[in-house]
């Protein structure tokens, strides 16, 4: 027997990176590992460079951004007066499921997420080619942590910029920090992507926006699907479900009408609830939709008046061991999102 251990291949890869955010001996907020995870990923195709990966690497790396369209929708108005406030501890009363395709019990967070799927449904779809790429760019800064500091410190906010590929057929890019990383399959020891496949395989947790063209529409159905194809994963099936809605509004682009199924399914997942003020990393202050899980209250911050997302951050609610109630664990901010023939280019602009 050979004493020379394996490598691990690339669907081990996405499963430690998807086993990475909650350790099992503490239950920490799912989020917290964030820049480890982007350099484990980096190493981990790097190490299997000369295998053909299923999947891009880009799970739980990115900010999505849904589309929404501007509105002139007071919180007030889309909440019908019911805005929670939640100025500390959460009140974490639950939204009950939807049984049977009926709509879920009406509350503060299922009438405002209503509200923002009917802004987003509103707009226009886009014309979108197989050979382009999705470009987001976003200020974002992420808490970390080590044995000998258990203490949770928030990163400094800086920017990251995406490209990924519309069908998955060609290699992405993340620009971050500084460094250029190519979003691929597999890559060489140089990180140079081996062959030009980028994403010819995805899913929930690294969607292509062809990929989210073909999901559900109907919120009870994609909600199932979510539940589903989750399951086993995650903190809980609740949790894991906010979060991997919350992954699929980030660094991507939806079709109207997914974008609507989206918030209405996440509508009907227990225990969600409405922030009154939450501020994003750019300093944008707006409503929220969150979930509190293992002391932390996740936070989808929208704009007041349009209802257009503007990013997420992180709380604690709770004193523990690794932070204390009111700390920032994270925070972004979505600053342009939008379509470019190529990687390394912003929409409106060349290089």
């Amino acid at each position: 027997m050979s004493t020379t251990p394996s490598r691990p291949t690339p669907a081990e890869h996405e499963e430690i990176a998807r086993l990475l955010p909650v350790p099992a001996e503490r239950d920490r907020p799912a989020r917290h590992h964030q820049a480890l995870k982007d350099q484990l990923l980096r190493e981990f195709r790097q190490d299997a460079a000369p295998a053909a990966g299923p999947r891009s690497g880009v799970r739980r790396l990115a900010y999505v951004a849904v589309p929404l369209t501007a509105g002139a929708l007071a919180v007030t108005l889309a909440t019908n007066g019911q805005v929670e406030s939640t100025p500390g501890a959460e009140r974490n009363a639950a939204v009950a499921p939807a049984q049977g395709g009926k709509a879920p019990a009406a509350t503060p967070a299922t009438v405002l997420l209503d509200r923002i799927a009917t802004v987003a449904a509103a707009k226009p779809a886009r014309t979108v080619r197989d050979d382009q790429y999705i470009h987001v760019l976003s200020t974002v800064a992420w808490s970390s942590q080590s044995d000998a500091d258990p203490v949770l410190r928030l990163d400094t906010p800086h920017s990251r910029e995406v490209w990924l590929s519309v069908d998955g057929s060609k290699p992405g890019l993340l620009r971050e920090r500084g460094e250029e990383t190519p979003l691929a399959g597999a890559l060489d020891k140089d990180g140079r992507p081996v062959d030009p496949v980028g994403n010819p395989h995805p899913t929930l947790n690294s969607p292509t926006y062809r990929y989210l063209e073909s999901l559900p529409t109907d919120p009870d159905a994609l909600l199932r699907k979510i539940y589903d194809e989750t399951k086993g994963q995650g903190p809980g099936p609740d949790q894991e479900a906010f979060v991997t809605i919350g992954d699929l509004l980030r660094e991507q682009l939806a079709p109207p009408k997914v974008s609507a199924a989206l918030y209405k399914a996440a509508a009907r997942i227990p225990g969600v609830t409405v922030v009154d003020d939450a501020v994003d990393a750019a300093g944008r202050h707006g409503v929220a939709v969150a979930r509190v899980h293992a002391g932390e209250r996740t936070e989808w911050i929208f704009d007041r008046k349009s209802l257009e997302f503007l990013g997420e951050r992180g709380v604690m609610v709770e004193d523990t061991n690794w932070g204390r109630s009111g700390q920032v664990t994270a925070t972004t901010a979505i600053l342009s999102r939008g379509v470019t023939d190529r990687t390394g280019e912003a929409p409106g602009r060349k290089g």
